[in-house]
């Protein structure tokens, strides 16, 4: 009796100590996109090293303080097999590692639409407060963003965000590096679940916290909610009405 309730204490401690991580990520993350983040980009030719590197760190912080909320989860579904593991004296590695996984793929996300937000400013097509200044761009992004809604890509990602159990069952991994790898993987679904979404940020603006918001709100809702296809589709048809109602 007094060895189960030990072993349920240390599960417990244990759950709570990475809730408590997850927790203070997302609230610094927030943290920082609401009493931190300004920047009033100049002309990009007038872009420097640390220009760049602010705005990558900006999307970094964003992409963390919008998914992390969106996988806990599934953190706690590899925390709960890495326990059982640890109980029947089975190679076990932290939860952290499987964290740190999904948290490089949104860096390596937010590498790439930084060097994408650069590009856009050399053409002009943002302002210097990182909203879209071209109808055309904005009715465009909007549009593709709901036809990908119903692509096959988008559904089959979101099913396998909203059921990680087959990663877990038939990509499980030993060791730290494996941990990382599976946290990569299941970061590599939700990227694909949800990568035209947060770059709608373009059209209502980078910082708009409002925004940030909405669409931490809707990725939260179609992993959480059920009949998340049928959600993911009513949402790509107003996004496409949007886009057309824009661009005339």
């Amino acid at each position: 009796m007094k060895q189960k309730l030990k072993m349920l204490l240390e599960r417990d401690i244990q759950s709570w100590m990475i809730l408590i991580t997850l927790l203070v990520l997302i609230l610094a993350s927030w943290y920082y996109m609401v009493f931190a983040m300004t920047m009033n980009m100049e002309p990009a030719a007038q872009w420097n090293e640390i220009d760049i590197a602010m705005l990558f760190i900006m999307w970094a912080v964003m992409m963390a303080g919008m998914m992390l909320p969106t996988v806990v989860p599934v953190v706690l579904l590899v925390d709960r097999v890495n326990h059982q593991r640890k109980q029947r004296r089975s190679p076990y590695t932290h939860t952290l590692y499987f964290i740190l996984g999904y948290l490089l793929v949104w860096a390596f996300y937010s590498f790439l639409i930084t060097l994408l937000q650069w590009w856009l400013h050399l053409l002009a097509m943002l302002s210097p407060m990182m909203v879209s200044a071209n109808t055309v761009f904005s009715s465009l992004l909007l549009i593709i963003a709901g036809l990908y809604q119903w692509s096959p890509l988008k559904l089959r990602c979101l099913q396998v965000c909203r059921s990680p159990l087959s990663i877990i069952t038939t990509q499980w991994r030993e060791g730290i590096t494996g941990a990382i790898l599976m946290g990569i993987k299941h970061g590599q679904f939700c990227l694909g679940c949800c990568w035209f979404l947060m770059a709608l940020l373009f059209v209502a603006g980078v910082m708009n916290l409002k925004w940030i918001l909405i669409l931490t709100l809707l990725v939260m809702a179609e992993k959480i909610l059920p009949r998340a296809e049928v959600l993911s589709k009513i949402i790509g048809v107003v996004l496409i009405g949007l886009g057309l109602f824009i661009a005339y």
